[in-house]
């Protein structure tokens, strides 16, 4: 990959943010203007912004090398991210723009007149926000590693800095140029490239091998590895080696790796011939990474697999209405049924994005198979273009990839930074004013920045599915009883997002300290979905009907306002004044 183009692609988009960030300075002159651009974004502009900032690292590096390591059952990741907008077309959409409110917990307390439920949905938004913002700063520190050699762990700060400065300069209303922009990018990232990988794919006549096989390297490679592991043959391969094999130390002899596992040291070089079976890493708990990959929950590829697979699916599809950066885009809408129409406009924009995605996984597995031995899958969409293409025409489709990449976090980043920002400009912050929401920006990106350090071997998508699933069991219970439902009270309302999404944040917080590692331990916390969103709405349900005197008083009224189009409520602003809850 050649780096002086990759960091061209790199630095425009950069420069493209800072200078829309900083033009939107001069038009955010008020509180609504920062958060949710006065309310006058028209659907089409909002459904490109939504999209662009929903496609993140997750989507445009992570799945396709959670595809290249694990098969088809990956699919089920942008089949769950689209998916979810079909719920959130359904059931949340148009209510909840015409709540008239910021941020979920101002939703929370207009809805429930409560100021306890809403600091529980507050310490909540926070925490899913700053869940998302790890992987999507894990993506940007690869990218960098990648093209320009720096260590992984500074592309974290790099773009924590240029996104505070452009959300603190702008606020939602530059926010929404960016990201509309940035969609339009990363398509092109992807679909541009794409039609140059399949003309190669075309063009080389090695036969392809059956997708169930064991990947094989196509011509003479050579791998580093920077951190020790153990791999499993089971087809003897002739490699050349400098390092650590076996705790023999080499240095470029030639070496017959036979059937078994063996042990690499850290930096260890491997060269393969053409042709050689890749040996693949053995996973946690001792167990050898199965050779399936084309047939969906293929047997002993993960432990639980079906239970695995259906908590992926519950997170996915209910965890978008919760995501604190995705809803706050609808507030930005005019009225309730633009909300809608962005909604749809939204699920043809991201069905377009992700049916180019399976096309880098699959060409990952045949020319890129090495990354399965350094642990950089997310690299695959990267590295196609010098693959299979090379030379001038490689370099320049991977300038654009790159700057794709880049675009993703950077547009995510900064919708989940005004998200955080606002609720700890409101809740955190002693002051409030639109001074102290610019400031706000710098300690919503800051946290995750350096938790980023310490949690950074996590695959990129996996981690989207952690923050997934504490939405999933928290702000769906919530937004689907507080807008379908007229008996949700305060203590209900707090008993499920405490029992709900603190039991899911519990367990993915274990889940990334590796309290369990294999077996039903680690699937129950891997993938808490399928037990903690029942959990959540139980917990909303029982707790309200045991305290149904506590419905609160103006629940009718807030009802109404949900539900009635604002040609007959008269208004399509914020709430009116509420008495102070009791």
């Amino acid at each position: 990959m050649n780096r002086t183009y990759a960091i061209a692609g790199v630095s425009a988009v950069v420069l493209a943010t800072v200078l829309v960030g900083a033009l939107g300075l001069r038009v955010s002159r008020t509180t609504s203007d920062f958060y949710v651009a006065s309310r006058s974004v028209p659907p089409r502009l909002n459904a490109c912004a939504v999209s662009g900032e929903y496609l993140s690292a997750a989507s445009f590096l992570g799945v396709a090398g959670l595809l290249l390591a694990q098969g088809a059952d990956m699919l089920w990741f942008p089949v769950g991210y689209t998916a979810g907008f079909l719920v959130l077309l359904a059931f949340v959409a148009a209510p909840l723009r015409r709540s008239g409110a910021y941020t979920l917990p101002d939703f929370a307390e207009a809805r429930l007149e409560s100021r306890a439920v809403r600091r529980i949905a507050s310490v909540l938004v926070v925490g899913v926000g700053w869940l998302y913002l790890l992987p999507q700063l894990r993506g940007a520190g690869l990218t960098l590693r990648l093209l320009t050699g720096a260590p992984g762990w500074l592309g974290g700060p790099v773009v924590a800095g240029v996104v505070t400065a452009a959300v603190a300069a702008g606020g939602m209303r530059s926010v929404t140029f960016v990201q509309a922009f940035q969609y339009g990018l990363k398509l092109a990232a992807l679909l541009v490239p794409a039609v140059f990988l399949l003309l190669a794919w075309g063009a080389d006549h090695t036969p392809a091998p059956s997708w169930d096989q064991r990947p094989a390297f196509r011509r003479t490679t050579q791998v580093h590895l920077d951190r020790p592991l153990t791999l499993t043959v089971r087809t003897p391969v002739r490699v050349d080696a400098t390092g650590t094999v076996d705790d023999r130390t080499l240095r470029a002899a030639p070496l017959t790796l036979g059937r078994g596992a063996h042990r690499v040291g850290a930096g260890t070089t491997l060269r393969f011939p053409p042709g050689a079976p890749v040996p693949l890493p053995r996973e946690e708990g001792g167990r050898a990474a199965p050779p399936g990959w084309a047939g969906p929950l293929a047997t002993g590829r993960e432990q639980h697999g079906l239970y695995s697979t259906y908590g992926l699916i519950l997170a996915t599809f209910l965890g978008t209405m919760g995501l604190p950066h995705v809803v706050v885009r609808f507030y930005t809408n005019p009225d309730g049924r633009a909300a809608r129409r962005t909604t749809v406009a939204v699920l043809g924009l991201l069905g377009v994005f992700y049916l180019l995605i399976p096309l880098y996984g699959a060409l990952g597995r045949l020319y890129a198979p090495d990354l399965l031995l350094t642990g950089d899958t997310d690299a695959a969409v990267l590295v196609l273009p010098h693959r299979l293409i090379g030379g001038a025409g490689g370099d320049l489709l991977g300038a654009l990839i790159a700057g794709g990449a880049c675009a993703a976090f950077l547009s995510t980043v900064s919708g989940l930074t005004m998200s955080v920002a606002g609720v700890l400009a409101q809740d955190v912050l002693p002051a409030l004013g639109l001074r102290h929401v610019r400031l706000a920006a710098l300690p919503a990106v800051a946290v995750p920045a350096a938790a980023n350090t310490v949690v950074g071997d996590l695959p990129v998508a996996d981690a989207v599915g952690l923050a997934f699933a504490v939405s999933a069991s928290s702000f769906c219970p919530l937004l689907v009883l507080g807008i379908w439902w007229r008996g949700l009270t305060p203590h209900g309302a707090a008993a499920g997002l405490l029992l709900g999404g603190g039991s899911a944040l519990t367990a993915v917080a274990a889940t990334m300290a590796g309290a369990a590692r294999s077996g039903w331990p680690h699937a129950l916390l891997a993938r808490p979905a399928v037990w903690s969103v029942p959990v959540g709405f139980a917990a909303m349900v029982l707790t309200s009907l045991a305290t149904r005197d506590r419905v609160p008083a103006g629940a009718g009224a807030t009802m109404a306002r949900l539900h009635l189009p604002e040609s007959l409520t008269g208004r399509a602003g914020p709430p009116p004044p509420r008495p102070a809850p009791r």
